[in-house]
């Protein structure tokens, strides 16, 4: 990081990098800990799974306020606030002792982390600009690509070796550094909005829009996640929420096109450059999550691993994300995200294909290269799509609102690809095994081949229908990864024609600078 980064940024990035890692891998550690925290307080493992999705909407509902906040309080003050609630309530999730008070305290801590990576994004932004925010994003996408792969692992460790609680308290002592120092090295002024452009000292809370954004966005992630579930749009608890929740999004839009300050600025959208870059971090973020959903399910499912030893073969994918996104951080300073995102698509699609065609006994050193591939793809495709976003703004006021809407199309994306892909692998799984089975399903298998570990011997008769199912699943992630093509073109087009228009503008000026330095002639 140091190498890469100006200097004046790198104390910003370093508190920056600790929130994001708190962040993200607690939203990836407790996976792998369900089970264990399922037997341990003796519940059903539809309600555990509150313990992952009771924090997934308590983050999604609070992300659209931290642009607001940052205006009123200042990045530094609510940065911090976020930190401490987010260590506090960690070490109250240590200390549960049932269900429902760890639920309850997951969701206090979703609460104060779906601030923290923002608020980080909003303080880098504006301290770097939009000729160095591709350099600035490859740093904080280091722990976004990064956790989904060290969180199963570190999850693993802590709940074989300690209890399942250090996975909340391993948060204290990081987020009590990264307070420290916070304190010494964060601006301590308001973030510069279009409020104060407007001569207002404290911008105004649209407090309609909250009511309106916040449970929308949280419906809709929670009956993403139900579809996921259910394994179905069908039932009530899927598509109802989903329909409250897009019929509450859509009225926020339609009000927010028409009042000065909204809690999230939709005009940006007006921009086709801002709209082909935040549709492409959608369809992104949707590729991402969903396919760490299959990557671990499959050395688990189909080749027996353990979690430890699934989170630990996923490793290549993190070396080549954090190689590809050094990479494209620079070039994307150096020659513009939109020729560097579809580039990282192809690769992205490329390491995806061995996938695509993978087998219950397909060679380990395949898939590792194909990891590989898809790391350099990652790397080079989510942060500076989100760099390009940044780069279309028309000024550094725009960010604290372009922020939220950024992560929140992010969040939705990554809750799409996950509900669609949960559905599509269970599925074939279901298919793949009632066919290889005569429609006997699995014996000893639990409630579905996803859902627990198989006997070996079962495991073996059912190696190749299992790794077809897989195979179907990454066939579709491969389909989304080509869509989000389209917008990166699109991305690429704008981007063209804006250095077009700037040299046309820079030629122009210099045609009447040369005028105006011309002598007047003297008459005789």
């Amino acid at each position: 990081m140091g190498s890469s980064l100006p200097k004046d940024l790198r104390p910003i990035a370093i508190v920056v990098v600790i929130g994001a890692i708190m962040s993200i891998l607690d939203a990836t550690i407790v996976n792998v800990a369900l089970q264990t925290l399922r037997d341990d307080l003796d519940v059903s493992l539809a309600t555990i799974q509150w313990v992952s999705t009771g924090y997934l909407l308590a983050l999604s509902a609070v992300i659209p306020l931290t642009g607001w906040m940052a205006e009123r309080f200042g990045s530094r003050k609510v940065w911090m606030g976020a930190v401490a609630g987010f260590v506090a309530t960690s070490a109250l999730c240590g200390a549960a002792w049932s269900a429902d008070s760890l639920i309850a305290f997951r969701v206090l801590q979703g609460l104060a982390g779906g601030m923290i990576m923002p608020i980080g994004m909003i303080t880098l932004a504006q301290a770097a600009g939009p000729k160095r925010m591709g350099r600035v994003m490859s740093v904080v996408g280091v722990p976004m690509l990064l956790g989904p792969v060290i969180g199963p692992v570190l999850g693993g460790l802590l709940v074989d070796n300690l209890s399942w609680r250090w996975i909340f308290y391993v948060n204290v002592p990081v987020g009590a550094v990264g307070l420290v120092l916070a304190y010494k090295l964060l601006p301590t002024g308001r973030a510069a909005g279009r409020a104060s452009e407007a001569g207002h000292a404290t911008p105004p809370l649209d407090k309609l829009g909250l009511l309106l954004l916040s449970p929308g966005v949280a419906a809709v992630v929670f009956g993403l996640s139900e579809v996921g579930t259910h394994r179905t749009l069908m039932v009530t608890e899927a598509w109802l929420p989903i329909v409250v929740g897009v019929a509450a999004v859509a009225t926020f839009i339609v009000r927010a096109l028409r009042i000065e300050h909204p809690l999230v600025d939709v005009k940006l959208f007006r921009g086709r450059g801002f709209s082909a870059a935040a549709a492409t971090t959608t369809l992104i973020g949707g590729a991402l999550f969903g396919s760490m959903i299959l990557l671990p399910l499959y050395y688990q499912v189909v080749r027996g691993q353990s979690p430890l030893h699934a989170g630990l073969l996923m490793a290549p994918q993190g070396l080549g994300a954090a190689l590809g996104m050094n990479v494209a951080g620079r070039l994307t300073d150096r020659i513009g995200a939109g020729r560097v995102v579809p580039v990282g698509l192809l690769l992205l699609a490329l390491g995806t294909i061995p996938y695509a065609t993978i087998g219950g006994d397909t060679a380990y050193w395949v898939l590792m290269v194909g990891l590989f591939v898809r790391g350099l793809g990652l790397g080079g495709t989510m942060m500076p799509a989100m760099a390009a976003a940044y780069a279309t703004l028309d000024s550094a006021a725009e960010v604290p609102r372009a922020t939220p809407m950024l992560n929140v199309l992010q969040r939705v994306g990554g809750s799409v690809g996950v509900a669609v892909l949960t559905v599509i692998l269970e599925n074939s799984l279901q298919s793949q095994v009632s066919d290889a089975t005569g429609g006997r399903g699995v014996p000893g298998g639990g409630d579905g081949a996803v859902g627990g570990t198989l006997p070996n011997a079962v495991r073996e008769r059912l190696v190749d229908p299992l790794g077809v199912a897989f195979a179907h699943a990454y066939t579709w992630s491969l389909v989304g990864i080509l869509l989000a093509l389209i917008p990166a073109l699109l991305l690429m087009r704008e981007e063209r024609r804006a250095r077009l228009a700037a040299a046309a503008e820079a030629a122009a000026e210099g045609v009447a600078d040369a005028a105006s330095a011309r002598p007047t002639p003297v008459a005789a």
